[in-house]
């Protein structure tokens, strides 16, 4: 079925590669305007010069999610360039590996700010121009570390645990003025952030997904735009777990 966003202006963060840029891709391919927004800039820009030729329609941003100002910017950006702002995907994330007692104070604030507060202010700007259009739906990309425990891997787990949770909030504050806000937790997905694991964790974590494989960035993007869509209008609040069922073990 095409056309599953026709009319809808999109914002993603770290859409310049790996899931962010499938969610773009896919958005733009079922008629949605999208703002990609990334700090990595070469790459977003090349994003964007791909998702014409594919029939869709976007624009780059410079996007520190860390940065009130640039999320400002980024908002002002889908509303000055296509009128609205009916979808936030808060997609941008790191992670960082160690044990908690070995864990320094600055990779904890380092990934806190990208993965926690980044959704936050991401949140906090889109609001008030979904209420301007109307309503919206906010899909924020949390983790299966943001539903179970996994070793070595603190800060990301605070994070995507706290992900979870502010997704709650918002979903409850913010239904009155039509905006539904749901969480994604995807599991072992093949995307540049995750190719650094070691091979012996990533066999390890292939024992315990009952599919037993990865699954890949364009599978998350497909549960993405169905929370985006109008498909999912009375979902709110809730988490889709896309995960080959790691966690239904």
């Amino acid at each position: 079925m095409a056309g599953r966003l026709s009319g809808k202006v999109a914002l993603i963060s770290g859409a310049a590669r790996g899931m962010g840029e499938s969610e773009a891709r896919l958005f733009a391919r079922e008629g949605a305007q999208v703002v990609l927004g990334d700090i990595l800039e070469d790459q977003g820009r090349a994003a964007v010069e791909n998702i014409p030729q594919q029939g869709g329609s976007a624009t780059f941003v410079p996007l520190d999610v860390t940065r009130e100002q640039d999320w400002q910017r980024a908002v002002e950006t889908a509303e000055q360039t296509y009128g609205r702002l009916d979808i936030l995907v808060n997609n941008a994330g790191i992670v960082r590996m160690a044990p908690l007692d070995e864990t320094s104070l600055e990779a904890w604030n380092e990934v806190i700010g990208v993965n926690q507060t980044g959704v936050f202010l991401g949140m906090k700007h889109a609001v008030p121009a979904m209420r301007r259009a109307g309503g919206g739906s906010i899909v924020n990309i949390s983790s299966i570390a943001g539903l179970i425990g996994l070793p070595n891997i603190p800060a990301y787990q605070a994070s995507k645990g706290a992900v979870r949770l502010l997704t709650k909030n918002a979903a409850v504050q913010y239904a009155t003025d039509k905006i539904r806000v749901n969480s994604v937790h995807p599991g072992r997905i093949e995307t540049p952030m995750t190719a650094p694991l070691a091979p012996e964790r990533r066999e390890m974590l292939l024992r315990l997904t009952p599919l037993g494989r990865d699954g890949t960035a364009e599978e998350v993007a497909y549960g993405v735009l169905y929370l985006a869509s109008d498909e999912s209008s009375y979902v709110t609040g809730t988490e889709l777990v896309i995960d080959g069922g790691y966690t239904a073990r």
